[in-house]
């Protein structure tokens, strides 16, 4: 169990006020209502604050190695008792030794014992249960920010899970039309694997980048699209508009990819005409606005676009802003559809 620094130096400090509160009373006490001289007075408040301070340290540091989970409350009780009884047997035993010719104070010393050992035993019974709760508390703030620690943990864990899932599926993808291309059409075979090594050489030095600025993912983007128009030749067209006020705006890094990859597949799904992809991309307000719209056919089951791609990213946004509504998909009557991303900015 670590303590806070900080919270260590205010109790000694509140200790040591306590200390010298205490100590103060007992000497004004003895002098000025109890007419004792100013050396019984000072004397006997120094012994038994003195003790009384060790014998709270004693219970901090039981109390911080060992606290008893049923009876908590019993074994405090016993505690404040057995020290009480030892304080007060003490301050007894050294006062009379020191003051035996001070039969006045002598006398009033053995009547005020049980006294004495009823202030003790509160004092120290509240001193116990302060720590006690202290370190609940303490071990408590630990618990949590072990949870929250083992949660970021966990969803980073899962990120980087739904990001390497990405990678494959696109892979898998390229690599059957790198295969359909050397048949048919060999250097573009090869133009092909030259951008998509240029494609994964990048995509492995951002793997560690969690966010990502727009001119940094469209770059990242630009390589997908020219991977694709060499897949797809003069069937697939493309409309990009950035405009200049997003390019320095974050965004995880690797999430366009799949909602252009889902645009591109079922745009071009049960089609052999040429298609138009448009990307939009924009601010309003604190979000940045990603745009993508692609024709599709109706009567497909595929235009809705339900793959796991759209799934990935709506996980990975749930992790990240906790919020379910950031991707959103909708259809037009021309048979356009359109998957729009929301980004929360720090404006």
């Amino acid at each position: 169990m670590t303590s806070n620094p900080l919270l260590t130096r205010k109790a000694q400090k509140t200790a040591a006020l306590l200390y010298l509160a205490w100590t103060t009373a007992f000497v004004l006490l003895f002098f000025y209502t109890l007419n004792f001289s100013w050396v019984v007075s000072i004397a006997d408040s120094l012994i038994t604050s003195t003790l009384l301070a060790l014998c709270c340290v004693v219970v901090s540091i039981v109390l911080r190695f060992y606290q008893p989970k049923d009876e908590i409350i019993l074994f405090v009780i016993v505690l404040a008792i057995a020290l009480s009884v030892l304080i007060t047997w003490i301050c007894r035993c050294l006062l009379t030794g020191i003051f035996s010719q001070d039969l006045t104070y002598v006398n009033f010393l053995n009547l005020s014992l049980v006294f004495r050992f009823i202030v003790i035993f509160v004092f120290l019974a509240w001193c116990a249960f302060v720590n006690v709760l202290w370190y609940r508390l303490e071990e408590q703030s630990e618990m949590q920010e072990r949870l929250y620690t083992a949660q970021n943990l966990a969803k980073e864990a899962e990120l980087n899970k739904l990001r390497h899932q990405l990678q494959p599926h696109f892979l898998f993808n390229s690599l059957n039309s790198v295969y359909a291309l050397t048949i048919v059409n060999p250097k573009e075979a090869g133009t092909m694997i030259t951008k998509l090594a240029s494609f994964l050489r990048g995509t492995l030095k951002r793997d560690d980048e969690v966010w990502v600025s727009v001119a940094e993912e469209m770059e990242y983007i630009q390589l997908y699209l020219d991977i694709e128009k060499v897949r797809f030749s003069h069937r697939l067209n493309l409309d990009i508009q950035v405009n200049e006020d997003t390019l320095k705006l974050c965004l995880p890094g690797t999430l366009l990819q799949p909602i252009v990859e889902n645009a591109i597949k079922f745009g071009l799904y049960n089609t052999a005409a040429a298609i138009l992809i448009s990307v939009l991309i924009r601010v309003e307000g604190n979000m940045l606005i990603v745009s993508v719209e692609n024709p599709y056919d109706p009567e497909t089951k595929a235009s809705g676009g339900t793959g796991f791609g759209l799934t990935a990213i709506r996980r990975r946004l749930y992790l990240l802003f906790a919020d379910n509504n950031l991707l959103q998909t909708s259809s037009t009557e021309d048979n356009k559809y359109i998957t729009t991303l929301k980004i929360p900015q720090k404006l």
